[in-house]
């Protein structure tokens, strides 16, 4: 077989030509091409966020939240806001316009148009608006993610499902937006504008898309664990399952344990990965964040309040909610009154911990706060 011919040394063999034995290929128009595809792409993502923008804003002329479709929940604000305790839900949400930062434990989450915001797990939070004017308000939504769904995506894909002994996932984190991902959270937010029976045909069909595209990127382990009974992370569910319903009650580690079938440590060790704070840390945000809203909604007085979620120590209880809430409970409700944030607390933004309807393992939830749905319970993210 005869020796491939050399290249010719011509203008374009001068110019950079490369021979790979079988074409020669110009390298700086390969460059060039590549560059320009790259600045397409670019500007195809300014595009989409500009018409998330836009769409959002739209569908929540005013601040607040909004459902335009099931599962799927818009929020505005126009103004900087101090810290608002709330409970996480599992979701995957996009911002618009903005910035958010989310406090779990000593752990800080910031997200912006670039980057999205994964949960799994209900769990008390800190949320904070950090950019945000009335020229240009936060934008954002939310779209809550089903447990059974996910497993549905998983199966068909034919993604495997993680060991049940294997380690546990911290249940919320961020990660950057890319295109793909984009692009489909943009038609998402497009069938809140399309005519009923077409939202009611491709919302379906979006949302699979979605929950593919996360179980491929890089927080695929994470959102596994959603579905995934019987692991590590599921025993943690549980166990936040049963605080939640005996906040008030004393906490004991070894029973609650033994419940979920670890061992003390083991427990101890796997519920702070997933959540970020101890099993009593949990337990103590859980008993202010209700005592706060009964403040508010019950006009109790301090020492009540701390004796229906647990405290038998008033003092304790003064200075255990200062910690968290940065003012003694009358003072700090004084304050939430006089600058309208009680509204927030009331809305649902601090809703009561105690679950009112156990839900069968795959179901949306593991459990349902003790406010109805149509009261906004959880917090927007």
């Amino acid at each position: 077989m005869a020796d491939p011919p050399e290249p010719a040394n011509n203008a374009a063999g001068a110019a950079g030509t490369r021979y790979d034995g079988f074409t020669m290929e110009p390298v700086g128009e390969s460059r060039d091409e590549s560059r320009s595809e790259g600045r397409d792409a670019d500007a195809l993502a300014d595009a989409y966020r500009d018409e998330l923008v836009r769409r959002i804003a739209r569908a929540r002329p005013t601040d607040g939240t909004a459902e335009p479709l099931p599962g799927l929940h818009f929020a505005r604000g126009s103004h900087h806001r101090e810290p608002v305790h709330g409970v996480s839900f599992p979701s995957f949400c996009v911002m618009a316009q903005g910035t958010k930062v989310i406090h779990l434990g000593e752990d800080r989450y910031r997200y912006d148009p670039y980057h999205y915001l994964l949960t799994t797990i209900e769990l008390p939070i800190v949320i904070q608006q950090v950019e945000a004017s009335p020229e240009r308000p936060y934008l954002g939504f939310q779209l809550e993610l089903d447990a059974a769904l996910v497993a549905s995506v998983m199966l068909e894909a034919g993604m495997p499902s993680p060991r049940r002994d294997a380690g546990s996932a911290r249940a919320i984190d961020v990660s950057p937006l890319d295109d793909s991902l984009l692009e489909a959270a943009v038609r998402l937010v497009r069938l809140a504008e399309a005519p009923p029976a077409e939202a009611r045909v491709l919302l379906p069909l979006v949302k699979r898309e979605i929950i593919f595209r996360l179980l491929a990127g890089a927080q695929s382990a994470r959102l596994r664990h959603l579905a995934v009974l019987g692991g590590q992370a599921d025993r943690v569910a549980r166990a936040i399952e049963r605080l939640r319903a005996d906040f008030d009650k004393p906490l004991r580690i070894e029973s609650l344990a033994r419940e979920v079938g670890m061992s003390p440590s083991a427990f101890h060790g796997h519920f702070k990965a997933v959540t970020a704070m101890s099993p009593l840390q949990f337990q103590k945000q859980l008993r202010l964040q209700e005592a706060r809203r009964l403040l508010l909604g019950e006009d109790l007085d301090a020492a009540s309040a701390g004796y229906r979620v647990g405290y038998e120590d008033a003092s304790q209880f003064s200075k255990e909610y200062k910690r968290l809430f940065g003012e003694p409970p009358m003072r700090d409700v004084q304050r939430l009154r006089e600058g309208g944030g009680g509204s927030a607390v009331r809305d649902g933004l601090t809703a009561s911990p105690r679950p009112v309807e156990q839900r069968l393992p795959g179901s949306t939830r593991i459990y349902q706060t003790g406010v109805p749905r149509d009261e906004k319970t959880r917090a927007s993210l």
